[in-house]
């Protein structure tokens, strides 16, 4: 008769899995991935190395996951923010002050999510998550086209622009945040780009 786990023996093989993602998600928004090594974790997290490796049978499967759960997070905070209520030019000013200001509070963990070289497995969820975002942009735009507050254009393009654009306008302030150098908070310009470049008015 083949093994099968207790109740109790799932629920603690649950509850050390969450103690090694926890410590490795704070790792992460201090050090970015390259100090998120399996020891490093492992030592946050109060278990052995072996453990880690139960879980997680590879570093790249551990931060693949640690990608995935910090980047979820910041896409149901941006989808959030873009309530059916608000015009085309609030909701696109509501995302992005929603995305860039929680980066802007977390710039570590920002950059790691945006641009830090990482394993392909986890540049593979980063075109999923970046599909997330442009999902929500589509949806502020074909509302406004719908609703005549925007002209007619390509829907997906034009999300999948702005996503590009705040990546990127994103990125330099970023990394300087991450290595300790205040950076300025370019939002409001952002914004104003964002909304002219669909054709709303700010």
């Amino acid at each position: 008769m083949p093994y099968r786990r207790t109740p109790r023996v799932q629920a603690r093989l649950s509850a050390s899995r969450e103690r090694i993602l926890s410590a490795a998600l704070a790792i992460v928004a201090e050090h970015g991935y390259a100090g998120c090594s399996v020891a490093a974790v492992a030592r946050r997290a109060g278990v052995a190395t072996g453990s880690v490796y139960r879980h997680f049978p590879a570093k790249a499967d551990l931060v693949t996951e640690v990608f995935r759960t910090a980047a979820q997070r910041e896409v149901d905070a941006v989808t959030r923010a873009a309530v059916l209520e608000l015009t085309a030019a609030e909701a696109v000013a509501a995302v992005i002050e929603t995305f860039a200001g929680r980066a802007m509070r977390a710039p570590r963990m920002a950059y790691a999510l945006l641009a830090e070289p990482v394993d392909p497995a986890v540049e593979a969820e980063r075109l999923v998550f970046r599909r997330a975002y442009a999902e929500a942009f589509a949806g502020i735009v074909t509302r406004g086209v719908a609703a005549g507050e925007l002209p007619a254009q390509d829907v997906d393009v034009s999300a999948a622009a702005l996503v590009g654009a705040l990546g990127e306008a994103l990125t330099g302030p970023l990394a300087a945040g991450a290595s300790g150098t205040p950076a300025r908070d370019g939002t409001a310009d952002l914004i104003l780009f964002a909304q002219r470049s669909i054709g709303a008015h700010p």
